[in-house]
């Protein structure tokens, strides 16, 4: 079924809805030079990014994570697209963003604070993210935590590479990682 509101009047309900914290989350779709990005965050924060987003599959996963009032929202996440375009125009080096990890495991979002540390331009290895969150033996476990992260490149899981340096497991694919890895210059 198609709108018959007039845009001027949809993007004002959409806008009054979100100042009015009447949403359990807003998301909205940006280009980049990775492919289109399906951005959402929750009164709390950035709780996701998807890559090649399914608008279906990733709506239902936005209502079952935040509650089901899910409107795509541009205004909600201005703040978030115009800090990815700068960052896509090498004018931005370190996100300002609050994220919402609250739904998320108590080990993972442990990796991910450690993973948000590690610098533009710089990478880590899965073994040592384990060290650095006092679990040295853990790196398969950090792996997988960093395989289900669920706000890549703000949380930049594509600076994690394997021991040796190789570029090994990216949930978004190894030429997006390859991509994020030299517009750093870290490639």
């Amino acid at each position: 079924m198609t709108s018959s509101l007039p845009s001027e009047l949809d993007r004002r309900f959409r806008d009054s809805a979100t100042e009015a914290a009447l949403l359990d989350a807003a998301y909205d779709v940006a280009e980049s030079p990775v492919g289109p990005l399906l951005v959402a965050a929750t009164e709390r924060g950035l709780c996701r990014i998807s890559f090649d987003p399914d608008p279906e599959l990733e709506l239902d996963r936005l209502a079952a994570l935040a509650g089901p009032r899910v409107l795509r929202s541009p205004s909600a996440l201005s703040r978030a697209r115009r800090q990815l375009d700068e960052y896509f125009g090498r004018r931005r080096t370190a996100f300002e963003l609050d994220v919402d990890t609250k739904a998320l495991p108590a080990f993972q979002q442990l990796v991910l604070e450690e993973l948000a540390r590690v610098p533009y331009g710089e990478t880590a290895t899965y073994g040592g993210l384990a060290a650095r969150i006092g679990r040295p033996r853990a790196a398969r476990a950090v792996g997988g935590a960093l395989n289900r992260n669920p706000i890549p490149i703000v949380l930049p899981c594509h600076r994690v590479v394997g021991s040796t340096g190789r570029l090994v497991g990216y949930a978004g694919g190894l030429d997006r990682k390859r991509t994020l890895l030299a517009l750093e210059g870290a490639a």
